[in-house]
């Protein structure tokens, strides 16, 4: 298929010129670390001095996976589709924080094992039913996995009008299952530092989950291509929103990733279309174990580290009041000049 090109963000007169206006705030140079770096990605996402944030919205992708049927989940499948309900009804953690941070919510329905029917906040994009069981066939057929990745390109070219930044986030019983798996195959991280808990399960059973992946990664021991690992161990929620962060990545949005699935098929996609992370806001570090390898794997510094598990897309919601900050203290903030300040007097 053809997939969306993500250029580079690199651009030397730009960069100078951001760090110059950065510089020239009041305050000693370098003393916001972290938001100087981030006004500074955001000028270079929107090619401007003056980046701005026009609305965020936040994609939360709900699949199953046939995987669990091995035992690798502490809650059954069916949590999945209720917790879609709950979403839909407002009451889950992603709805509260998006709520206070003044996010568009959108629930996705990539393939929950359920039948919603229509409704009002439901988007629907069913690939199928759930992934089949990758420790003995593939999760998805590759024409599947082509159309979650096109379905999750086309929600964000319904967005791109209206917004310019965008946040991912996911429900899927079994998804850390599928992600560590994506993560050992693309990453080369070893299989014992991609398991952890995920909702919840016992050492014996995160020491069985390891199993599982370990013998669906031998049994499908030839596969390497990025869509093919994607295809054999991911979820069509994690094929969604590789699709769209490839495309809102060409759509010059900034991207705010949350934690271990979503940077899963972050990983996809930047295994594809490598620039890709330089549209990225890494929102925290989270403590489903494995999380902090794959970053290292990507060179990528989290905002915030608050030891979250939850998934949802809450770590995005949580950071996105910083990259507003970020972005405002580059438009907003005095200069020396314009606020009469002294600058800094260099020695002799």
């Amino acid at each position: 298929m053809d997939l969306p090109y993500v250029p580079p963000t690199r651009d030397a007169a730009l960069s100078q010129a951001l760090a110059a206006a950065i510089d020239n705030k009041t305050k000693p140079r370098g003393s916001l670390g972290m938001l100087e770096t981030l006004a500074q990605q955001a000028g270079l996402i929107q090619k401007t001095i003056s980046p701005r944030l026009q609305g965020a919205s936040m994609l939360v992708f709900a699949g199953d996976h046939g995987v669990v049927d091995e035992g690798v989940s502490a809650y059954p499948q069916s949590v999945t589709w209720q917790m879609v309900e709950n979403f839909l009804a407002g009451g889950a953690a992603i709805n509260v924080f998006a709520r206070q941070n003044g996010m568009a919510l959108h629930i996705v329905d990539a393939g929950v094992n359920h039948d919603f029917g229509k409704r009002d906040g439901l988007i629907s994009r069913k690939v199928g039913p759930g992934t089949r069981n990758f420790s003995n066939t593939p999760a998805m057929t590759a024409s599947e996995c082509d159309m979650a990745l096109r379905h999750g390109m086309a929600l964000v070219n319904d967005l791109a009008t209206k917004v310019n930044v965008l946040g991912f986030g996911e429900m899927g019983i079994g998804n850390t299952t599928a992600a560590a798996a994506i993560i050992h195959k693309l990453a080369d991280t070893p299989i014992a530092d991609c398991v952890g808990a995920g909702t919840g399960l016992s050492p014996d059973a995160v020491l069985h989950k390891g199993r599982v992946i370990e013998m669906a990664v031998a049994h499908h021991a030839h596969v390497s291509e990025p869509l093919d690992v994607l295809a054999t161990f991911g979820g069509f929620e994690i094929a969604m929103m590789a699709g769209a962060m490839l495309k809102a990545a060409e759509q010059r949005m900034i991207l705010l990733i949350d934690g271990f699935i979503v940077t899963s098929a972050l990983l996809v996609a930047a295994r594809l279309q490598p620039s890709i992370s330089d549209y990225c806001v890494f929102c925290h570090c989270s403590d489903e174990h494995g999380h902090r390898h794959v970053l290292e794997k990507l060179d990528a510094t989290p905002l915030l580290q608050l030891d979250l598990r939850l998934g949802e897309g809450t770590g995005c919601a949580l950071a996105l009041p910083i990259v507003q900050a970020a972005v405002n203290f580059l438009c907003e903030m005095a200069t020396f000049d314009s606020a009469q300040v002294s600058v800094k007097s260099e020695p002799l």
